[in-house]
């Protein structure tokens, strides 16, 4: 799955210079992470970044997407093809 950040967020900013994706962003209230390029830091990290960072906790796994492992390292590698 993809994580998301709640209503809980405190815009502490910590997160997002985290995310080895840039998939998390500055929102209109929050912060937000794309699905699209959130791979909970699969190929970069044992854990997601931006969970063993958050203050508040506000970052569970976005149940709207959900992916395997398998399907992450997918994305993961599209994601850094190019680079």
């Amino acid at each position: 799955m993809a994580l998301m950040i709640t209503d809980e967020c405190i815009n502490c900013d910590v997160c997002e210079p985290e995310c080895p994706n840039g998939a998390i962003s500055q929102g209109d209230e929050i912060y937000i992470i794309d699905p699209n390029k959130c791979t909970e830091c699969v190929g970069h990290f044992d854990e997601p970044q931006c969970q063993q960072v958050c203050p508040v906790d506000c970052i569970p796994f976005d149940p709207e997407h959900p992916e395997n492992k398998d399907d992450l390292m997918e994305k993961f590698l599209k994601l850094t093809a190019d680079k």
